[in-house]
């Protein structure tokens, strides 16, 4: 039987989504702006918080540039994967892939 409680999906009590999900918390050039980063991380509480990119380099670059460059390889559309301003791209660049 029901109890009456509707469930919320994930969203938050306001009834929207977190801002991580929303244009609000996404960055223009690709990936989360700061307000994005700290609504996943409020949201997420029991992982380790997002970071900004590291574009200068290390083996977090390293890593990320390796997973993604994969992914655009093998996940993409030819279109998405040619597209200056798909989402992959964009945080490709963001890092310097």
């Amino acid at each position: 039987m029901a109890t009456g409680k509707k469930s919320t999906g994930g969203k938050s009590s306001g009834g929207k989504s977190p801002a991580w999900q929303r244009k609000e918390g996404k960055s223009p050039s690709g990936g989360l702006n700061a307000k994005g980063r700290a609504s996943y991380n409020a949201a997420n509480p029991g992982k380790p918080g997002l970071k900004a990119p590291q574009p200068e380099g290390g083996s977090r670059r390293d890593s990320f540039c390796a997973r993604m460059g994969g992914m655009k390889k093998k996940l993409t559309s030819a279109k998405t994967a040619n597209d200056p301003n798909s989402r992959i791209n964009k945080a490709l660049r963001a890092w310097n892939c």
